[in-house]
């Protein structure tokens, strides 16, 4: 009998690598769903749109915009990009929105090549102060070939300094006027600043990836609404969607919508990712439905976990305004650029709460900063409330105040994790396990 093309027989070299990946997705698997998830940047999906992202869409290819493809078969997901157009323009009650980017930092890579050409004027938030990596000549600033200038910080507030971003706005007048951040505390004070933008003739650009939920559920700011043009944004951090990225507008130009689809498509992206498009969708279904819940006990959560650390004796960043008014908490460890921020976070990974380091205003050094930047998302997503933010603020203090054996801390984090796997707001009736088993 001939063997069919394509048969089962494997080296065991060849096997076992395969293995290693399954057994390492597995292992970081049980580390998040025995653990405390605190990365500011991360979150997890509902179990339907689990589904749709190891559906038969991750293969698939399709270019250009619904009904207009330079491909066949395209028809169903036609549908459902339509579907989650409309919905994103009446989520953030807009004009306008692209839901192909597969990422926020390809969002910006597109806005920045539609907005801007090369040797063009740009301002941002640096990144000592919180603003990303795409902002920054390494990042998108850079590959567009931008000319930056970063806004006065006010450190207190940790916000621009308003009447000096202004000044140096109206003295550069760039293309683009920039703001959000990755470190992103509280609201920008936009409309002050649009306007200086807008008075010199700047396109306005908001990167919400942060706070995207967060501005979407009512409980942050309304920057389509407060001065601008344009608002680029992650669907995986506040809004808890598949990874992937979102362009939204106020503008109901025609020809400056055809600008920034055709700096996704073909600018940017070839096919996209059609099964994350397609997760992005229900994620929005699911968050028009439970997001203004979900958002606001983010923002609770957060302040009520400032508050908790900075009472176990944590030096908690912008005490005189409550901490925070978005998702995150930010604490610094030891001096600047100490990496007591880096051994904090080593510290509390071994006691399986996941955290990331981070550069706080005054450190100059991105691998030994002094502190960490930590967030509620996740864990407002499986149902943890403000009582339980003193919980997890006791972990912190026993492992790095009182140098508890992080060990020992882990099994009771373990303990306390295994009452919150099941994910909520969303569509869930069957009250699924979040996590894999």
């Amino acid at each position: 009998m001939v063997e069919p093309a394509g048969g089962w027989k494997a080296s065991p070299a060849n096997i076992n690598h395969a293995r290693t990946v399954m057994n390492a997705v597995a292992d970081s698997g049980a580390l998040y769903r025995d653990g405390l998830g605190m990365i500011a940047s991360e979150n997890i999906v509902s179990p339907m749109v689990q589904r749709i992202v190891s559906s038969d869409l991750h293969g698939r290819y399709a270019e250009g915009l619904p009904y207009k493809r330079y491909y066949q078969g395209c028809g169903d997901f036609d549908t459902i990009e339509e579907l989650g157009i409309n919905l994103a323009k009446e989520l953030f009650n807009v004009p306008f929105a692209n839901i192909q980017s597969t990422s926020g930092t390809v969002s910006n890579i597109a806005a920045l090549k539609a907005l801007s050409k090369p040797g063009d004027n740009i301002t941002a938030v640096s990144t000592a102060d919180g603003g990303h990596i795409s902002h920054a000549r390494m990042g998108a600033v850079g590959l567009r070939d931008l000319n930056l200038s970063t806004y006065p910080w006010d450190e207190e507030r940790m916000e621009p300094d308003i009447d000096a971003s202004a000044e140096l706005i109206r003295e550069i007048q760039p293309k683009v006027a920039l703001f959000g951040q990755s470190v992103f505390l509280f609201p920008t004070p936009l409309k002050e600043l649009a306007d200086a933008a807008h008075e010199v003739g700047s396109t306005v650009m908001y990167d919400g990836a942060h706070v995207l939920g967060l501005i979407a559920g009512g409980c942050f700011q309304d920057p389509l609404h407060e001065g601008a043009d344009i608002m680029t944004g992650s669907s995986h951090k506040t809004f808890p969607g598949p990874q992937g990225g979102f362009i939204l507008s106020s503008s109901s130009d025609e020809k400056f919508q055809r600008r920034l689809n055709n700096a996704v498509f073909p600018g940017t992206c070839s096919s996209y990712h059609l099964h994350h498009v397609a997760g992005k969708v229900v994620a929005l279904a699911e968050f028009m439905e439970y997001g203004e819940e979900l958002s606001r006990n983010t923002v609770s959560n957060a302040q009520a976990f400032g508050s908790a650390l900075a009472a176990e004796g944590f030096d908690v960043l912008a005490e005189s305004r409550g901490y925070t008014a978005s998702h995150q908490v930010l604490t610094r460890h030891g001096e600047l650029d100490s990496g007591a921020g880096a051994k904090a976070a080593d510290l509390l990974e071994q006691a399986g709460i996941i955290t990331n380091m981070n550069m706080l205003p005054g450190d100059t050094k991105a691998m030994t900063p002094s502190g960490l930047r930590l967030g509620v998302q996740e864990l407002t997503r499986v149902g943890m409330g403000t009582d339980e933010m003193t919980d997890v603020a006791r972990f912190y203090a026993r492992v790095l105040l009182n140098g508890e054996d992080p060990k020992t801390v882990k099994q009771d984090v373990n303990d306390f994790k295994s009452n919150y796997q099941i994910i909520r707001y969303c569509f869930n009736e069957e009250n699924q396990n979040g996590y894999p088993l």
